[in-house]
């Protein structure tokens, strides 16, 4: 060998031992592979850092943010510091009000003075006073005088189905809902879901109101609004949608009145219920969605998108009485994915061929409340959504101790193969040791459970990647920022900066599958807009 190709074989191996403590043993092990990483490319993965990450959300998950519900001062304070964090990387403002998308919030503050529920038992008429009551009601005022109650165990949505049923139309229901203390997560899960679904199928069969008892909690949080609006422009004058009121729910939290309602046997009462409450007063709130854009280089492809997406709203806090941490954090939903859109902005930013199409580096909004925010930009798109080319959100990055086993170096896509987009970041995966594949219990189950499937709606090819579909806090007060493993989330973050890259450098734009009978619908959208 000579001196010179000893020369050049020393070079390689350095370049490689760095390739592998950069970016994993598999830039080693495959050099083809990990020759088409630019040094520029390498440079930028890099700079993607756990103690970034942690810094990020150390700050976006704590306290003082109070869950980042919607609308919140958290939340604004949330948008203020991703909006810092677009504008230290460099990113162009495109919204409304520099990296703001602006909407006005419809909402309906509750009227606590002007309120009564009272049980009629026999000759025993049962006041219950507001601390012992939690109640969710909508936008109109509510005046039931001695409706009759009619008590339902979980098994009622058989009884339901028969045609011509009008067992539950203008009365009071009471429910039956199991006792899950003590069930694992998948078991609540379920019963969670299972009551939902008999609840909707209560509402549309036109229960007056429906009634649950808590036997955990002696106290109630009083009155909540349960209506769900879409925001409005602030330049309109119109709601983008007429809101629609679910049927109100009273949750009982008075022991004595709880067992005098579990001695009545199930079925059509004796008992009536009157309830009288002011109808709440109308305000609005601004909320806002966060964009950033990193404008590409080709000519043409530069008008054309790829979104990189995260909700940044939460739970906001705990309205339980017995609660002693009253936060609902939400370090890894969706802080994690909150902070990975800082992180790979800040990162991708750094490099200077930028990608051929254009990378537009967005937060949502009250996705928790029913993904206003992502469905607030598509009426009012910043850039337009027939040159949006896809759609790659991101969930739940953080944790690694999901429910289905440990998550180290891995991601999952939902809907996996319901587009091209699933093998372009599996070949981003391989490239760096990330196993990013289809999670067969969670993948097609949680495609419509995010902010994606509002695009995917619209025909563009849209996914979530998360690495824990459920994990021990899931939405709960315990989801706290020390509970991330960050190195973890580096590297995964490390393999989205990639295949983003691969997909915005990709002439070809990303195709739904129209094998997978999954994603018909959405290929259908595609077609339409085309």
């Amino acid at each position: 060998m000579s001196q010179i190709n000893f020369r050049r074989a020393q070079l390689r191996c350095l370049a490689a031992a760095f390739a592998v403590v950069l970016l994993g043993s598999d830039a080693a092990a495959q050099p083809e592979e990990a020759a088409q990483i630019t040094p520029e490319v390498r440079s930028a993965l890099g700079r993607i850092s756990a103690d970034s990450l942690r810094g990020h959300l150390s700050f976006l998950a704590s306290d003082l943010l109070e869950g980042r519900g919607t609308p919140s001062r958290g939340l604004d304070l949330a948008a203020e510091y991703i909006a810092a964090q677009f504008r230290r990387a460099g990113l162009e403002a495109i919204g409304d009000d520099g990296y703001f998308q602006t909407a006005l919030w419809p909402i309906n503050e509750p009227s606590p003075n002007d309120i009564e529920v009272v049980f009629h038992l026999g000759d025993d008429d049962v006041r219950v006073p507001i601390d012992r009551i939690s109640l969710r009601y909508g936008s109109h005022a509510l005046d039931l005088r001695r409706v009759h109650l009619v008590k339902l165990g979980a098994d009622a949505a058989a009884a339901l189905e028969r045609p011509g049923s009008d067992l539950v139309k203008d009365k009071v229901i009471l429910l039956e809902d199991p006792d899950v203390r003590g069930a694992s997560q998948q078991e609540s899960s379920q019963a969670r879901s299972s009551r939902n679904r008999l609840r909707a199928r209560l509402s549309g069969q036109g229960a007056a109101l429906l009634v649950s008892l808590d036997r955990r909690s002696t106290k109630g949080s009083g009155l909540a609004l349960s209506r769900r609006t879409l925001p409005f422009s602030a330049e309109g004058k119109t709601p983008t949608a007429v809101p629609v009121d679910r049927t109100p729910e009273l949750i009982v939290h008075d022991p004595i009145l709880i067992k005098r309602l579990d001695s009545i046997a199930k079925g059509e009462t004796a008992v009536t219920v009157s309830l009288h409450m002011a109808a709440p007063v109308r305000t609005t709130a601004k909320v806002r969605n966060v964009i950033g854009l990193l404008r590409g280089s080709d000519p043409k492809l530069r008008d054309t998108y790829v979104l990189v997406t995260a909700h940044y709203d939460h739970l906001g806090l705990s309205d339980s009485a017995e609660a002693t941490d009253k936060t609902f954090n939400g370090a890894n939903d969706d802080g994690s994915g909150t902070v990975s859109v800082i992180e790979l902005a800040s990162a991708l930013a750094t490099v200077p061929a930028r990608p051929k199409r254009s990378l537009i580096f967005m937060t949502f909004f009250g996705e928790e409340r029913g993904m206003l925010g992502s469905r607030y930009y598509v009426r009012h798109p910043v850039v337009p959504l027939d040159e949006t080319v896809a759609d790659v959100n991101l969930e739940q990055l953080g944790r690694t101790d999901a429910s289905d086993g440990p998550q180290s170096s891995a991601a999952s896509i939902t809907g996996f193969d319901y587009s091209s987009l699933g093998t372009t970041f599996q070949r981003a995966g391989q490239r760096l040791s990330i196993r990013v594949s289809k999670n067969d219990r969670f993948s097609d189950r949680f495609f419509m459970a995010s902010d994606n499937v509002t695009f995917a709606r619209r025909g563009i090819p849209a996914h979530t990647i998360c690495v824990a579909y459920l994990y021990p806090d899931y939405h709960g007060l315990g989801d706290h920022w020390e509970k991330v493993d960050y190195v973890n989330m580096a590297r995964v973050d490390r393999m989205l900066a990639l295949g983003l890259l691969m997909l915005a450098n990709d002439p070809e734009r990303p195709k739904w599958n129209e094998s997978n009978a999954k994603a018909a619908t959405y290929a259908r959208a595609a077609k339409q807009k085309g």
